[in-house]
């Protein structure tokens, strides 16, 4: 029969909260239980957010103009919230868009047509959803009040830019939080 002495385990420092224990077990990393939830919390934590930045880095550069588009939309129509549309000059108080989905951010020049204008504030105003889905973005009268808001030496700019551009992922990623951030100072300054 052989004897086996006692292991006795040499003091370490706990993972979480860094104080010395001596440990019950050889592989014990942490000094009680309380400090074992913790630390499980936070290496959740870390990987839930390695995990997002790991999706984030996946995303195509279509996936990444369509959140650009949707937060500079919400700006649009968060910016002319109080002007009519500027096709038809109705407006909430005529009874048309109560509901929040009544009123669209319509391109002057679509984003089909001229992706370069997309996020160009000049081209993009808040318009009812009947003139912009269905009405076909009624051109004629919007540009009758695109005169109107923005005078016609910037209409004709606009009509006039044919420049191309391809968007690059930092830049999209950019515009995105840029428009989050304006619309949230509008949304602040009501």
């Amino acid at each position: 029969m052989t004897f086996n002495p006692p292991i006795v385990l040499r003091p370490k420092r706990c993972k979480h909260c860094d104080s010395w224990f001596t440990p019950d077990r050889p592989l014990q990393s942490v000094c009680s239980p309380m400090c074992a939830s913790r630390l499980v919390k936070a290496e959740k934590k870390e990987q839930a957010e390695r995990d997002k930045a790991r999706k984030a880095a996946l995303k195509r550069i279509p996936d990444l103009i369509k959140e650009a588009q949707i937060a500079f939309n919400a700006y649009i129509r968060q910016r002319d919230r109080l002007q009519p549309c500027i096709c038809c000059g109705r407006t909430e108080e005529m009874g048309y868009g109560l509901s929040a989905h009544g009123w669209d951010a319509g391109h002057y020049r679509s984003t089909g047509s001229a992706s370069h204008l997309r996020f160009n504030e000049d081209n993009c105003h808040r318009q009812l959803v009947v003139c912009n889905r269905h009405g076909a973005g009624r051109a004629v009268d919007y540009r009758i009040g695109l005169i109107q808001r923005i005078g016609l030496e910037r209409v004709e700019a606009l009509e006039s830019n044919n420049n191309q551009h391809k968007w690059q992922r930092e830049e999209l990623i950019e515009i995105k939080e840029t428009y989050k951030a304006k619309r949230k100072a509008l949304e602040a300054a009501q």
